[in-house]
């Protein structure tokens, strides 16, 4: 089956943004480094951002600089709030995501404010997947 996205997703061809980097998105944006993807992450605090700059990572001022520098952009905060703020604030993510580009927030949150960020996105010509996720604190060592 063909997906509507038109473009093939490569390390090659990708770039990925990335919001949200405590324990759970900061080991996931470390894999997509490791898988060898440009990588451009924001958190409030750069200080945090810094081991992944480390490895490769460029650090942004914003989400919408994030997403102006990337074709796929990764959030995972804290509620919902976060999701509204970083998403589709006036200097968040879908202000700054090039035509064609993809959001996909993986914080758990409300069905309602998916469909806002969904509708938003199909306005501006860009993808929105909502894919949350849920865990905990734990962080378990990957051999």
């Amino acid at each position: 089956m063909e997906t509507p996205y038109p473009k093939p997703i490569t390390p090659n061809h990708t770039r990925v943004g990335w919001i949200g980097i405590g324990v759970m998105g900061g080991a996931m944006a470390s894999r997509v480094l490791s898988a060898g993807y440009t990588l451009t992450v924001y958190a409030r605090n750069p200080e945090k951002a810094l081991w992944l700059q480390e490895r490769g990572a460029h650090i942004a001022s914003s989400p919408a600089e994030v997403a102006r520098v990337s074709d796929v952009v990764f959030t995972i905060v804290g509620n919902p709030s976060d999701v509204r703020s970083v998403v589709l604030g006036n200097a968040g993510v879908l202000s700054g995501l090039n035509e064609g580009g993809v959001a996909v927030d993986m914080t758990t949150s409300h069905p309602m404010l998916a469909r806002d960020i969904a509708a938003v996105a199909r306005a501006r010509g860009c993808w929105a997947v909502d894919a949350p996720v849920s865990g905990g604190d734990l962080v378990i060592p990957i051999a």
